[in-house]
């Protein structure tokens, strides 16, 4: 309807500056601004408004030809269209992906069949975590942790260590834990003090009971084809889990990677390309982040920097998993500070078609990926495969 009015509303101007036969030549400058608007309900429709000029100067020159006025109005009219399509926005905000309750539905399932194994085989699975230090936020990791592996039946070792003890004592409870065959999975709460060599930790954790999956070997089986990790980093596997469990589809598909660190960005590019995702890798010495993100139709952040990927970074349409959690000063909150993503969710959220939340994310995926991977290490450890 509104291409129809435009059409008559056009050949009646153009009508009106044929018919103007007094020997005076008529310059016609029209300018179009077309705002594309799209509803999940709905078609797009347009929304045109024109200013057309016209300046008059005598001369024996003929009158414009209307054909071709008309012609270059409808050319024009038609690359405005194109062009603006790219910063098409969506008058509904994106689908949350709920993390929350997709990791809720996790637990429950993992509950069940921990439940089934216990009461056909009395196996109990442990899973022990080793904090060292007096960090608030790495306390709370580690008491959630604990509360998730009660919810499920996995029972819960815990070995707390002073700020400045020595990295033998850690490296002796975790020959301890490899040795228990109570204990399915060791956790090395990370970050470690900055005097720990932390790999040299890591790697002292036995392949078949690194749930956190940052063993080399499982790190190398996931970087290789026709191989397979016993285990899977929590927050990438979480961040795959909740693609899949909200049917975006992956394979074919461009996928930018914002970050590169060996826990998140890293597996999280590898995960993707074992899915066949076209995938690249945006890090600090990354020219024009901003162009590459916007060619992407899944877009995974995890760099740490509060509100850093802006809604014109996202392509219309695209799916969006924010990993980072980052306090946010904001006065009118009784803490003072907000949590917030690395991606500014006001901004995205009218451009993406999906995106995750933050606080409620990817965030409790983490902890349900990690119960999941104790499952997966006692069912091997027994052969209940």
């Amino acid at each position: 309807m509104a291409s129809a009015a435009a059409t008559s509303s056009t050949a009646t101007m153009f009508g009106t500056a044929a018919a103007a036969s007094d020997g005076c030549s008529r310059r016609v400058f029209v300018t179009t601004t077309v705002q594309v608007r799209a509803s999940r309900s709905s078609p797009a429709f347009l929304r045109t408004s024109r200013a057309i000029k016209t300046y008059s100067s005598c001369s024996n020159s003929s009158v414009v030809n209307e054909p071709r006025v008309g012609f270059c109005f409808l050319e024009f009219y038609c690359n405005c269209i194109k062009t603006r399509l790219t910063a098409l926005v969506t008058e509904v905000s994106a689908k949350v992906i709920d993390g929350k309750a997709t990791a809720k539905e996790i637990r429950e399932e993992i509950a069940a069949e921990i439940s089934k194994m216990k009461e056909s085989s009395g196996v109990v699975p442990g899973l022990a975590v080793i904090l060292v230090g007096e960090r608030k936020d790495s306390a709370t990791y580690v008491r959630n942790k604990k509360k998730a592996c009660e919810s499920v039946g996995i029972k819960s070792y815990e070995v707390h260590l002073a700020e400045d003890c020595s990295e033998q004592e850690i490296l002796q409870h975790i020959s301890a834990f490899n040795d228990d065959p109570a204990v399915n999975g060791i956790l090395v709460q990370l970050p470690l003090p900055s005097n720990m060599n932390e790999q040299n930790i890591l790697n002292a954790v036995c392949i078949e009971k690194d749930v956190d999956g940052f063993s080399p070997l499982n790190i190398g089986r996931l970087a290789m084809r026709d191989r397979e990790p016993l285990f899977v980093p929590c927050t990438p596997k979480g961040c795959i889990e909740l693609l899949h469990r909200y049917g975006v589809p992956i394979k074919g598909k461009r996928a930018v990677v914002i970050g590169r660190s060996n826990i998140v960005g890293m597996p999280a590019a590898l995960l993707l390309q074992r899915e066949d995702a076209t995938v690249t890798v945006v890090h600090s010495r990354t020219k024009n982040p901003e162009a590459i993100t916007r060619e992407a139709d899944i877009v995974i952040t995890a760099v740490g920097q509060p509100n850093m990927v802006r809604g014109s970074w996202i392509k219309p349409g695209a799916v969006v998993i924010d990993v980072g959690i980052n306090p946010f000063e904001d006065t009118s909150c009784s803490r003072g500070y907000r949590l917030v993503g690395d991606v500014c969710y006001e901004e995205a959220s009218k451009i993406a078609s999906a995106i995750t939340p933050v606080p409620g994310g990817v965030g409790p995926m983490t902890i349900a990926m990690l119960l999941s991977n104790t499952l997966s290490a006692t069912k091997r450890a027994y052969n209940l495969e």
